[in-house]
């Protein structure tokens, strides 16, 4: 079994009844913050959101680590990139 190499997170950011679009807009802009290299966790809802969410990330440069069913959300790990967009 692989042990993870995941990090505890800088941030967090619950978007618990935020919906689509918005959720991304919010997590993007909030990434758009952090430093380079900077692990975000966040919080979304099941249904669109989960859908939509990693795969607009994914599109815009960002690297999703993790998904993690959190029984009733789930919670999503996401890296900003090493350097700068």
């Amino acid at each position: 079994m692989k042990s993870s190499h995941l990090s505890s997170p800088d941030a967090q950011l619950d978007l618990r009844g935020t919906p689509c679009p918005i959720n991304f807009v919010r997590t993007k802009l909030f990434l758009e913050k952090m430093p380079p290299g900077g692990l975000l966790e966040v919080w979304l809802d099941s249904g669109e959101p989960i859908e939509q969410v990693p795969d607009s990330l994914t599109m815009a440069g960002y690297q999703v680590e993790q998904i993690t069913d959190c029984m009733g959300y789930f919670s999503l790990l996401v890296r900003s990139p090493a350097t700068g967009q």
